[in-house]
């Protein structure tokens, strides 16, 4: 059995509904399929998701809400009108839409949630019903009535695990089952949405609560690749990769889709399927929950770059030897609520490498001053300029010469390299360059390894 996840450009409207009913009837395995709300049909056009968002702000200042809500329902009308469906489905949609602004909730949180959800409430309620028009036996089913149960807040939820037991008692039969992704229900009826992933989570919970052969992610690329086609023209396609390598690569910048979002998934052992809805024929890039499932064929799966990095350097002479200096350093970042990335060091020199999306420059100056007052080092500078380049494959363990490859290809093309770490995994490495540097760096990777 298969759990089918389609994106929100794969919904966007009934020419997209047409390759997803396909995908869907093309392979009787496929048996749950997993909604978002409908995407951009075109560029500058605005997802449906946001217009609720826009809704919710207006009814919550007392506003005139009329024209975004039409602009909502004319989005699931141009579907409806396209299948020719009665006007029970539009009629649904309509009155689901209304009651979201009369409803009481306990707090501004539970109404953007509640708002929010209904993107992809409303698509599984139009899907299902395009499916029995055209006489493929499908049927809605809301979370609240699978027990799809979750905690959290409202628009940051987990999963309960009783969802589980609650998704293990749903009997299957040769109907199709449309289930809305992006939230579930809190124990106390109230909807709750996933902050990160949306319904990237919803069908890999599903994935493990149904003890699925395969979830197949559908998306608009073909697969995941080697390095970003921004920066190397035409990257070779990752035919299949460890569930782990995916983490690695998506800490420096692969965005697919979040890497935390298929974590019940790989819990259950499920493998993920990378799949593009506009091209199904591909085989996408299958990620695997073990790296023990495959031998790849080249020691690097894949390439990636990010500059959204700081550094704090320190020299202090005989560094090494004074007992409880890296403790003090922790200190003073506790203080502040200050997560590090890595912290590689020498005999006399340390850096911390920090995510700058984290920091404000009150905040590093004052950071900085703590340091210099508490642990006096010799030198202390604050980098700014600092982008790292992860370089990711489980055939890294079992390869000698990879690393220097990876020097050689830098250092011949006058690439400075500030750091180099290979992580306790065995399966990255990680280089600091400048970030006038990261492009090229990674082209020259790639080109090593791959050309």
């Amino acid at each position: 059995m298969k759990v089918v996840k389609f994106g929100g450009s794969s919904l966007a409207n009934g020419e997209q509904f047409d390759k997803v009913i396909n995908i869907v009837t093309s392979d009787d395995d496929r048996k749950v399929i997993v909604t978002s709300a409908p995407g951009k049909r075109f560029k500058g056009d605005v997802k449906v998701t946001d217009l609720l968002i826009k809704y919710a702000n207006l009814v919550l200042e007392n506003k005139d809400y009329q024209e975004v809500y039409n602009k909502i329902v004319d989005r699931y009308q141009e579907i409806t009108d396209y299948y020719h469906l009665t006007d029970d489905t539009i009629n649904k949609i309509k009155t689901k839409l209304t009651d979201l602004a009369k409803a009481t909730y306990k707090d501004d949180d539970h109404i953007m949630a509640a708002f929010k959800a209904h993107g992809e409430f409303l698509n599984a309620i139009t899907l299902a019903d395009v499916l029995n028009h055209k006489g493929i036996k499908a049927k809605f089913l809301n979370p609240k009535e699978a027990g799809f149960l979750v905690g959290g807040e409202p628009n940051n939820a987990d999963v309960l695990p009783e969802t589980y037991s609650n998704l293990a008692k749903i009997q299957f039969d040769d109907t199709k089952i449309v289930f809305p992704g992006f939230f579930g229900y809190s124990k106390d009826g109230d909807i709750f949405t996933f902050s990160r992933g949306g319904s990237d989570i919803t069908g890999a919970i599903l994935s493990r609560g149904f003890n699925a052969d395969l979830y197949e992610n559908f998306t608009d690329v073909d697969a995941i690749y080697v390095a970003n086609n921004h920066i190397v023209d035409h990257p070779v396609a990752i035919k299949k990769m460890s569930y782990r390598e995916m983490r690695e690569l998506s800490y420096a910048g692969f965005s697919v889709f979040q890497d935390e979002a298929i974590i019940p998934a790989v819990e259950g052992q499920v493998p993920v399927n990378v799949k593009n809805t506009n091209n199904p024929q591909k085989p996408g890039t299958l990620i695997v929950p073990s790296q023990f499932l495959f031998n790849p064929a080249n020691p690097i799966t894949g390439i990636a770059s990010s500059d959204r990095f700081s550094a704090l350097y320190l020299h202090r002479y005989l560094l090494n030897k004074e007992v409880g200096f890296t403790l003090k350093l922790l200190q003073i970042f506790y203080k502040y609520g200050i997560p590090y990335e890595h912290m590689p060091s020498g005999i006399d020199d340390l850096t911390v490498i920090f995510d700058k999306s984290k920091l404000d420059p009150e905040t590093i100056k004052n950071l900085c001053n703590d340091v210099k007052k508490t642990l006096n080092p010799d030198y202390l500078e604050w980098i700014d300029d600092y982008a790292i380049i992860m370089v990711v494959g489980e055939g890294l363990a079992h390869t000698v010469d990879t690393v220097s490859k990876i020097i050689d290809s830098l250092t011949e093309n006058n690439i400075a390299i500030d750091m180099i770490n290979q992580g306790a995994s065995r399966i990255s490495i990680m280089i600091g360059t400048q970030v006038k540097d990261a492009k090229a760096a990674v082209q020259n990777i790639y080109e090593t390894f791959f050309e």
